[in-house]
């Protein structure tokens, strides 16, 4: 019975340390101040993504991992979604930019949600920001609907 007890202690002790090193993560700030509480999964922000048409905007705050950074200035982002889709990612007024080495960071965005029609110069000159070939771009030949965000707030997990 001791052993039961003393073992049950040890997982309760055991599962308690490492729920605190969860809620202690560290996360650093550019834009406004936000905080992590209440961000919905990236699942679950695909879904409300899927029954918005273009012109709707929603507020809100999700988390997510970024796929790639612009490479010139971090300008811009693109964040995973489930199901294979992405969020691109600009930030507020233009006034704060991720690092440049960011890609793969897990991060939590705050701000409108909306999909948007993006016409072929403007995806030509993301993909030269990305750092893509000259052959590369010139695939580019028609518009693109996507999933857009624009960031008032993010985290960046440390």
């Amino acid at each position: 019975m001791k052993k039961i007890i003393l073992m049950l202690l040890i997982l309760v002790s055991s599962a308690n340390a490492q729920n605190k090193t969860n809620t202690n993560e560290k996360y650093a700030s550019f834009g406004a101040k936000i905080s992590k509480d209440g961000a919905i999964s990236k699942e679950q922000m695909t879904a409300k993504y899927a029954k918005l048409k273009a012109g709707d905007t929603i507020k809100v705050k999700f988390s997510s991992k970024i796929v790639d950074v612009c490479s010139k200035k971090g300008c811009w982002m693109n964040l995973q979604l489930g199901k294979g889709k992405s969020a691109f990612v600009k930030f507020k007024d233009y006034a704060f930019f991720m690092p440049l080495n960011s890609a793969g960071s897990e991060v939590i965005v705050n701000g409108k949600a909306f999909v948007s029609v993006e016409s072929v110069a403007e995806l030509r000159h993301y993909a030269k920001d990305a750092g893509k070939s000259k052959a590369e771009i010139e695939k580019i030949t028609k518009p693109e609907t996507s999933y857009s965000f624009e960031a008032d707030g993010v985290l960046i997990k440390e």
